[in-house]
């Protein structure tokens, strides 16, 4: 049940305060991602199963389909690398411990976003950042980002044949045969395609309930709240990274 006490976003509110909480790496990383994933999961699937008929002696569907996905796959380790660093370059809220529950506040925001979505509670836990969950969620998927990077070179190695490479990723088939790496890596695809399908739609959702611009953010990086909801949160926040406004 809902406790009477409990003061839900859609509240009336005064003295809300813009932060600016995604920096520009953040949101460039993200959408670069996002794109270089299309095209990666368009062109490995295709390469898993081709689907477009070559007309022409001199068509080379495969080929030209093998290429983008080797410039897409090069873009998205870019990103994922501009993200790594801002782990450790960026403001608070793009900060590594963002995405490990060390706190007791966090683990109990956990708990909180885990009563939200089984139904035992109104509202979201609603945090200037990433919600403890959500975080956690982040490292799962960042490692599988890992896996998915590890394996794309791994199988890349045995076409090429490079001594560069291969003595980078050269110990990866030794433990573990080509043929599960490729399984490995083209069903990690699918596991993506899920996390973006819910990713989509908890961020629609909490940003209805929280009405603090969560869906805008990832292009303005500008998140609203109410003052005194983050006045602890933003004690040690040098002042240019966040400014009182209106709504």
């Amino acid at each position: 049940m809902r406790n009477d006490n409990e003061q839900g976003p859609g509240g009336k509110n005064t003295g809300i305060v813009r932060i600016y909480v995604w920096e520009l790496p953040v949101r460039l990383a993200h959408w670069t991602i996002v794109l270089a994933l299309v095209v990666l999961a368009f062109t490995g699937t295709y390469m898993h199963d081709p689907f477009l008929v070559a007309v022409g002696g001199r068509a080379w569907v495969m080929g030209t389909i093998r290429y983008i996905h080797l410039i897409a796959a090069f873009v998205f380790v870019a990103a994922f690398m501009l993200r790594f660093y801002w782990f450790f370059a960026g403001n608070r809220w793009a900060n590594w411990r963002q995405f490990l529950p060390f706190e007791k506040a966090r683990r109990s925001g956990m708990r909180g976003m885990l009563h939200y979505y089984l139904f035992f509670r109104w509202w979201p836990v609603s945090v200037v950042g990433h919600n403890a969950l959500a975080g956690s969620v982040y490292t799962t998927i960042y490692a599988l980002v890992v896996v998915e990077i590890l394996t794309g070179f791994a199988l890349l190695d045995n076409i090429l044949g490079s001594r560069a490479l291969h003595f980078f990723i050269g110990w990866l088939p030794r433990l573990i045969d080509l043929q599960y790496l490729r399984s490995i890596h083209f069903l990690v695809m699918f596991l993506f395609g899920v996390f973006v399908i819910h990713h989509v739609y908890s961020a629609i959702l909490v940003s209805k309930e929280e009405k603090s611009g969560l869906m805008e953010s990832i292009f303005t990086g500008y998140k609203f709240f109410p003052k005194s909801h983050f006045e602890a949160d933003t004690s040690e926040v040098p002042a240019h990274e966040h400014e009182i406004a209106e709504r």
